[in-house]
């Protein structure tokens, strides 16, 4: 889980307005911490299927969120994948 604070001190850095809270970037911020912290969780506990799906499942809607992102603007995306620091 994600503590409120953290929440917050993402969907600041990475909202493209001021009231924005539910942006594509905002939620491949919020899916790229949740998806680390499970991962992290899983090497301790590998018999843990089920949250072993959860994790499939959350790299999946992060990858159609980047692949939205992408499709309409390329720098944008390539800015994005370069700060959280992951793969493209």
């Amino acid at each position: 889980m994600l503590t409120q604070e953290k929440k917050q001190e993402l969907i600041s850095q990475y909202q493209v307005h001021e009231t924005d809270t539910g942006s594509s970037e905002v939620q491949v911020a919020m899916l790229t911490e949740r998806i680390n912290r499970l991962s992290k969780h899983l090497q301790a506990n590998k018999k843990d299927h089920s949250s072993r799906r959860g994790l499939l499942k959350m790299i999946g809607q992060r990858k159609r969120l980047l692949s939205y992102i992408q499709s309409g603007d390329r720098e944008r995306y390539k800015t994005l994948i370069r700060s959280l620091g992951i793969r493209g």
